[in-house]
């Protein structure tokens, strides 16, 4: 088994590449910023396991859409993996009864910013509405965790329009990449899976970066558990 995670902030990966040992593949996808890190070793993990960031610039990790997409599609290409795993921070929400630093797999995931009104083929392209692998509501039930859907766009904030396409297609974990990595997995038929922790409550009374940088740090060890359950699990399984 062949696990490759995608993950867009430093914050982020780190516990995980730590957790395990992992070595760094410098230059591997140069020019380009995209950094990847391995464990083959049988004997610390019985699977492959990558971890893949897009890399910086202007001094900041490269989150976002393009750089989502980007990455995933040169993991896919470059290293055949058996599933990708695309593993973050999100916003949730006070009124489905969320709270900072639990762990969520996205049950699909979507676009929430892209409108094209008037035609409704278009309209449906735009949104997305991609499935995740299908194996992921029962490894969410063996794992005791909750399911949600993933709803992507291109900014940390939103719209009162976004956020209406949110609550009416039934969104519950904001972000800025799980769609983007789901659009390219479902093109090369990869199943996807999204695992996302809460840093901030979108309808609480404060929702901005000073709360997301606050709990960055909970959320990340939160999503350290989760994948370490995650990958143990996956590595049981015989295919996808």
């Amino acid at each position: 088994m062949t696990i490759c995670y995608i993950v867009a902030m430093e914050a982020e990966a780190q516990p995980l590449i730590n957790q395990y040992k992992m070595q760094e593949r410098e230059g591997f996808f140069a020019p380009l910023p995209c950094r990847l890190w391995e464990q083959s070793d049988l004997d610390v993990l019985p699977c492959t396991l990558y971890v893949l960031m897009p890399g910086r610039q202007y001094d900041r990790d490269l989150i976002g859409c393009e750089a989502a997409a980007m990455l995933t599609t040169l993991a896919i290409e470059r290293l055949k993996p058996d599933v990708v795993v695309n593993s973050g921070t999100c916003g949730g929400w006070n009124r489905y009864g969320m709270n900072v630093g639990e762990v969520y797999l996205g049950s699909g995931a979507m676009f929430h910013d892209r409108r094209v009104p008037g035609d409704n083929a278009w309209a449906t392209q735009g949104l997305g509405n991609y499935a995740t692998w299908q194996g992921t509501a029962k490894m969410a039930e063996t794992l005791g965790l909750q399911t949600g859907k993933v709803t992507t766009g291109s900014s940390f904030d939103m719209t009162a329009e976004e956020e209406q396409t949110i609550y009416d297609n039934d969104g519950r974990l904001k972000e800025m990449e799980g769609a983007a990595v789901a659009m390219v997995c479902s093109l090369y038929h990869m199943p996807v899976i999204l695992v996302k922790a809460v840093t901030n409550l979108r309808d609480a009374p404060q929702d901005d970066m000073e709360a997301f940088s606050k709990n960055l740090h909970t959320a990340a060890e939160a999503l350290l558990k989760v994948n370490k359950q995650i990958i143990a699990y996956l590595s049981t399984q015989p295919t996808m």
